[in-house]
């Protein structure tokens, strides 16, 4: 049976409240066929979060609906093994107080603190270094990360071989992490595999379908600006976290204002919508945006170091590279798929960009 995480903002809410709804869910779940597995509450963001097994999302409407009339804004399926590795629990905290009528009452926030790695495609790396240096380069960078994610009380939820995500309950933490990290990996290593580091924070249901979606997703496009050496620190993070340790080591760190983060978020937002669109072009980015073409230009290059038409095409590179990964396209799919008119076009790109041929990078994925 699959399992849904649910998301409640409730102004003013209390833990011993959420206790009560949470008991009444319980008595409920077997009319409904749920199972409910646990929760978080946070009384500052005044969100709950719950983790419910149910046969579909209808059945977790139905049944919150029947206990208490606390219907959710917005339902997700989940994987439990990511919402363990991101949260720390699937089930009730084990220490939590029971008061003097049984209610199990704990207030346990959800918002988490991530610090996202990126790094050369290893199927590049391996092109242009070899398997040999490309594997002792791979194992070099996981073994300084995963050292000081133990070091520093985190959560490896993913590798999937060109970065890490990684989930903190402290920014401090997170922050320390991450600087320890750029500090001990040698530039022989950092280099070659254009490693970048970007920390920041949310809640694990908002818009996107997926878990902490938002988050990471953007964690990942301040990947994109940061430059050699620095760590992307999103303003949500810099806000938890004390001046003196940025001051002390200011080089290290690449702080976004909150207006850069909105442009940033616009700006890759609009990307997300058309990449596939070939008739999608920079005046069509200038008017999804609401800037004239030279306002455009001037942020965009700002912001990135890359003019618009840049961004846009190196932005379906990348996605036609993600496409080629599921090893179920061939260049023609991957060309129309990606936005491309022309297939003799994109390989041009596509070498230019990566230093070898479409199809060889599928043949190096077998």
């Amino acid at each position: 049976m699959p399992i849904f995480m649910d998301v409640h903002i409730v102004p003013g809410v209390k833990a011993k409240d959420v206790a009560e709804a949470h008991r009444l869910d319980l008595f409920h779940q077997h009319e409904h066929g749920c199972n409910c597995m646990t929760y978080w509450i946070d009384e500052a963001r005044e969100s709950i979060f719950c983790l419910i097994e149910a046969p579909d999302k209808d059945a977790v409407v139905e049944m919150h609906s029947k206990a208490h009339g606390l219907t959710p804004n917005k339902i997700i399926e989940v994987d439990s093994n990511l919402v363990e590795a991101f949260l720390g629990r699937i089930y009730d905290p084990s220490d939590a107080a029971v008061t003097n009528e049984g209610l199990k009452v704990f207030a346990d926030p959800s918002f988490r603190i991530l610090l996202v790695t990126k790094m050369i495609d290893p199927v590049l790396l391996k092109h242009q270094f070899g398997d040999e240096i490309a594997g002792e380069l791979l194992s070099t960078h996981s073994a300084i990360i995963r050292k000081n994610i133990s070091q520093h009380g985190g959560r490896e939820v993913e590798y999937e071989g060109s970065g890490f995500v990684v989930s903190f309950s402290s920014a401090s933490q997170a922050v320390a992490c991450a600087l320890s990290i750029r500090k001990e990996m040698p530039d022989s290593i950092s280099k070659p595999i254009d490693l970048k580091l970007a920390v920041n924070a949310g809640e694990p249901v908002e818009h996107s379908d997926h878990l902490f979606g938002e988050t990471i997703q953007f964690a990942s496009n301040m990947c994109r600006i940061a430059k050699e050496g620095t760590i992307a620190i999103a303003s949500a993070v810099k806000e938890l976290i004390a001046d003196d340790l940025f001051r002390k080591d200011r080089k290290y760190f690449l702080n976004l204002l909150p207006q850069d983060e909105h442009l940033l978020k616009l700006l890759f937002s609009k990307l997300e919508e058309n990449w596939q669109d070939a008739d999608f072009n920079i005046s069509d980015y200038c008017t999804a945006t609401a800037m004239s073409a030279s306002q455009l230009y001037r942020k965009t290059v700002a912001l990135t170091s890359l003019p618009p038409n840049s961004l846009v095409q190196d932005f379906r590179l990348h996605k036609a590279k993600e496409l080629m990964r599921k090893r179920n396209y061939n260049i023609a799919q991957v060309t129309f798929d990606s936005g491309f008119t022309s297939a003799s076009y994109f390989t041009k790109c596509f070498k230019k960009k990566y230093g070898l041929l479409p199809m060889t990078y599928l043949e190096r994925l077998s």
